[in-house]
């Protein structure tokens, strides 16, 4: 089997041709000379060749020290630039984030904070992902998500950054015509809209101040993956939906809508900043994420 190059050894080799000495070489790299004389003999038995002639007090390249030298001198530069550029994107906020959330709160809660980040960081661009469906931010190679649920156990990195209550509601018209609910397994004769990424499928779950609980599973004539999809048909007065604040809160405070169930609460949700496993992030992740933090923390204070 081909085995690799000794870059070791071929980048110590190329400083002591840049310095003319084991001694400096090894003084530059923070090794011992012991080291670096290990290192050029190890590569000299690997080429089967001598690439210094060594004196007392002098130092010269064999002509395949000569051969070997510019070569592996680029190797060198090509090797520390590469370095370079990679600690520059990690400590200056410069470069792509792949950012991926549920469409509606991208939409409308997000999207508008975006102009003030895209200012105070002109080198940092987004790639926004806006779908319902739950990404493989490892798979799909996104570097942060917000996601709003209850989060099961995982290898990601969450961080919460606020709560976000869900609410069952109708509209005015349908519970005239239909009657109001006084217990969730009343939902079962009712006219209900299904959401298709629910963390429980097609189950409402709920529970009381005596800590009873419900489950039911709700039938009705519509079915979406967006939640925001269900509103028309809502305000419309055809069926019950439950949904979270951000998309039905205006129209529980408009009046178009109405809280019902008031007595029984479901499992509480929350926003949460999901990122993949290890580190350090790029300078240009982290800036996104404190960023988010903060905006989400001073909504809370509002």
């Amino acid at each position: 089997m081909a085995r690799l190059p000794d870059f070791e050894a071929l980048a110590i080799f190329a400083k002591v041709v840049e310095l003319r000495s084991f001694a400096a070489a090894a003084g530059e790299l923070a090794i011992s000379k012991a080291t670096v004389s290990k290192a050029v003999t190890r590569l000299e038995e690997r080429l089967g060749a001598r690439l210094f002639n060594r004196t007392s007090r002098r130092l010269a390249l064999t002509d395949a020290g000569q051969r070997l030298a510019e070569r592996a001198t680029r190797l060198l530069a090509d090797g520390e630039a590469a370095e370079n550029e990679t600690l520059a994107q990690s400590v200056a906020p410069r470069g792509l984030v792949r950012l991926a959330m549920p469409m509606t709160f991208g939409v409308k809660t997000v999207a508008p904070l975006l102009p003030q980040f895209l200012k105070e960081y002109p080198e940092v661009s987004i790639d926004l992902h806006l779908s319902d469906a739950t990404i493989d931010l490892i798979g799909e190679g996104f570097d942060l998500a917000l996601r709003i649920a209850r989060l099961p156990d995982s290898s990601l990195i969450a961080r919460r950054l606020c709560a976000m209550p869900r609410y069952t509601v109708a509209a005015p018209s349908y519970l005239k015509r239909y009657g109001r609910p006084t217990h969730p397994m009343h939902l079962a004769q009712h006219k209900c809209f299904g959401y298709a990424y629910l963390s429980t499928p097609n189950v409402w779950q709920y529970t009381n101040a005596a800590g009873e609980q419900a489950s039911v599973r709700p039938g009705g004539q519509l079915r979406a993956n967006n939640g925001e999809a269900v509103m028309p048909a809502l305000l419309a007065g055809l069926g019950i939906a439950d949904l979270p604040e951000f998309i039905v809160g205006d129209a529980i405070a408009r009046g178009e809508v109405e809280v019902i169930l008031k007595g029984w609460k479901q499992p509480e949700g929350a926003v949460h900043l999901v990122m993949p496993p290890g580190g350090p992030r790029p300078a240009r992740v982290e800036v996104l994420v404190e960023f988010l933090t903060t905006q989400f923390a001073k909504g809370k204070k509002r």
